[in-house]
């Protein structure tokens, strides 16, 4: 049993060392514009590590299988099958790193399935490189090829049988939770994934630290080939139906703020649909003080597509989520990255698991420089909550991070998703009988408390804070049929707002990101699906949601929802429902064919 395990930690450990030295070939080949010390190629091997792992033990699976059969079955076929094996797996490594290497500097993410594209169209892929190019990259396949398999094969085998063969064929198979554990990436919600390894402002560092073998298998199911087409008209009549519906400039905008400048924090409340303020009454409140946008709609109804939305004003996707495509939402616009350019600090708060459906990758991406998480935290807080650090602590430390500052100081802006108004709705106080509608009288309260400290501050003169939430939920009537199911609160309050308004415009939560940077004098036009709907171009106000495989649409004539699957209208309060209809399938049409484009390269 010795020499079994003897010779998977050893196999465990070639393959993580090979993948540790694919990191620096990497980053020294594509070193060319891209600079780093020798601090940040430690970096990368430490952040990476977690990736590697978990792959390694993807790739350890067979010969586990095979040490287990082993105990019963010892002939010659079992050493044929891992020399095979050991093939097998020295072609596709050194061929992930030669492609993974070789295509970065042409498409500037890391290698996925989008790459099997060119295999169609073989003769144009060779005409767009040397002849002396691909010659000297195949040398590099052929002989990294042999080489790893030499090393794979110089591993020795057991030579003997254990006296209890079933006694050690069963502790062997107590390794299987190890593997369970070590491949989905721990016991948290958040399974392994692309996005957790990123830790630095620099692209190219987060790229170096993505292991390429496991990012292109994870890459399949998010592929651009299965994001769902939705040909409803011919491209030149779908331009037609979107004329003018996503003006991305600001033309007299009517002024909300004291000042261009001013500091800033957006709150996205975990599910806080609007038909749920009945028990917040502090949000209630904040609504008479600040600005409130009082016919405001979410555009979807998850967080991952919630947070996208919000912060770089892009659509959602019936059966598709931005977030988990890191090729993609990399390259999106961002509120932070935009105000960063004018000198703001930026700083995220979470106090879930940031690597859940690669949250990570899109924050640091979108330009928020300083990510506070579950991981800041301490074990008893980690554990306050079913999906992390419950409302109360992280608001707090979010009150904290603002009075740090000097109220004269640089410019800053603060993002922050609550947690605890999420199922299994679990929060230390009662006082609603019903389990869902107190999780956010909870989370009223904890809003109540965090506004009323900072009034007390000298920062509250020049801060604006935004409380909007990434989604809202389906509860009671209220499902995705109804109309008042998406409809979502946002209001922005603080010393830096002039007076209370109330906007009645309809819009989405897209909107946000164009309607702030109008408000701060800023241009927008890179958020081309975000509205500022305090300029006199907003002409047609609307508002656009989807679900899983339907959407819907709102303006002033109504209401209609659009099963996908069955193709037909669910829903039809309208007075026009047939141009609604067509209206909203037009903006999906271009909002999908524009993501599909998005990162897409040309042929290296």
């Amino acid at each position: 049993m010795r020499q079994r395990l003897l010779y998977l930690g050893k196999f465990f450990l070639l393959t993580a060392v090979l993948f540790i030295a694919a990191k620096v070939v990497f980053m020294l080949a594509n070193a060319e514009g891209h600079a780093f010390s020798a601090s940040d190629v430690v970096s990368v091997i430490t952040h990476g590590l977690s990736l590697d792992l978990s792959t390694t033990l993807y790739l350890l699976i067979i010969p586990f299988l095979v040490t287990v059969v082993s105990y019963w079955w010892d002939g010659k076929v079992l050493v044929k099958i891992l020399r095979v094996y050991y093939c097998l797996i020295a072609i596709a490594l050194i061929m992930a790193f030669v492609a993974d290497t070789s295509l970065y500097p042409f498409w500037g993410f890391k290698l996925d399935a989008s790459c099997l594209q060119y295999l169609e169209t073989p003769a144009e892929a060779r005409a767009s490189v040397s002849g002396p190019y691909l010659t000297i990259r195949l040398v590099i396949i052929i002989v990294g090829a042999v080489l790893i398999y030499l090393l794979y094969h110089r591993i020795p085998l057991w030579k003997k049988q254990p006296a209890n063969r079933n006694g050690s064929a069963l502790t062997n198979l107590l390794l299987i939770p190890v593997f369970i554990i070590g491949i989905r990436g721990g016991l948290d919600e958040s399974t392994t994934n692309v996005g957790q390894v990123y830790f630095s402002q620099n692209q190219f560092l987060n790229h170096a630290a993505v292991n390429p073998v496991f990012s292109f298998i994870s890459s399949f199911e998010k592929t651009a080939s299965n994001i769902v087409d939705y040909d409803y008209f011919p491209p030149a009549e779908c331009d037609t139906l979107m004329a003018g519906l996503y003006p991305t400039t600001s033309v007299d905008t009517d002024t909300l703020l004291r000042t261009p400048r001013p500091n800033i924090v957006i709150v996205l409340m975990e599910s806080a649909g609007d038909f749920l303020t009945p028990v917040m009454p502090n949000l209630r409140r904040l609504r008479k003080e600040g600005i409130d946008f009082a016919n405001c709609y979410g555009n979807t109804w998850r967080t991952d597509r919630g947070t996208v939305c919000t912060y770089s004003g892009y659509p959602s996707f019936p059966t598709s989520s931005v977030m988990k495509m890191p090729k993609k939402s990399n390259l999106l616009p961002g509120i932070a990255a935009t105000l960063r350019e004018q000198g703001y600090k930026t700083s995220y708060l979470y106090g879930g698991d940031i690597n859940f459906t690669n949250m990570r990758s899109y924050l640091v991406a979108s330009g928020w420089e300083k990510l506070t998480w579950k991981a800041d935290y301490s074990a008893k807080e980690q554990s306050s909550a079913k999906w992390g650090v419950r409302d109360e602590i992280t608001f707090n430390t979010l009150y904290e991070q603002i009075v740090a500052l000097p109220a004269d100081s640089s410019r800053y802006l603060f993002g922050f998703s609550t947690l605890s108004s999420h199922e299994p709705w679990d929060v230390p106080v009662k006082r609603v009988s019903h389990e869902i509608p107190n999780a956010f009288y909870y989370l009223d309260q904890c809003i109540g408390n965090f506004i009323n400290r900072l009034k007390a501050t000298p920062q509250w003169d020049n801060l604006l804070v935004i409380f909007l939430p990434d989604h809202s939920i389906d509860f009671g009537p209220y499902d995705e049929t109804v109309q008042q199911r998406n409809k979502i609160p946002m209001i922005w309050v603080g010393g830096a707002v002039r007076r209370h308004r109330t906007i009645t415009a309809l819009c989405n939560q897209t909107d946000l990101a164009a309607t702030l940077l109008g408000q701060l004098q800023l241009p927008h036009e890179a958020f081309t699906w975000s509205r500022d709907v305090l300029s006199t171009n907003y002409r047609y106000p609307f508002a656009v949601h989807n679900y899983n495989n339907g959407f819907s649409l709102t303006d002033s004539t109504g209401f209609i929802v659009y099963d996908l699957e069955s193709s037909r209208r669910v829903t039809a309060k309208s007075s026009d429902p047939d141009r609604l209809e067509r209206l909203g399938k037009a903006i999906l049409q271009a909002t999908t064919a524009d993501l599909k484009a998005m990162g897409e390269p040309n042929t290296p």
